[in-house]
């Protein structure tokens, strides 16, 4: 089903720390995770674009050797191929992340 209310969506452990749900069409998949304080993905890299907004909290985002603080109603896009990471601080992060569907 395509309609999320994101403020009543159940979420499932991704792996320790995250909890997320995902829809997956042919194409595209759209990922909502809440992200526990105190968590970090040092850097990673993938070839195809990355984009979403945050919903809640505070997610340090970089990009390369460009680092931003993002807080609710930002939203990033991370072109294919460019390193990347995050970090949560204090209090959980919640995202609404979108990709194209991983093969």
């Amino acid at each position: 089903m395509g309609f999320w209310d994101l403020a009543r969506l159940p979420l499932e452990e991704f792996r320790p720390g995250i909890m997320s749900r995902a829809e997956i069409g042919d194409n595209l998949m759209m990922v909502c995770m809440r992200i526990d304080p105190g968590k970090e993905d040092r850097g990673h890299h993938h070839p195809f674009d990355q984009c979403g907004i945050i919903l809640e909290g505070q997610i340090e985002i970089f990009v390369e050797n460009e680092k931003k603080v993002l807080k609710p109603n930002d939203a990033y896009f991370i072109s294919a191929g460019r390193h990347h990471g995050w970090k949560t601080f204090d209090r959980p992060a919640k995202i609404l992340d979108i990709t194209p569907k991983q093969t």
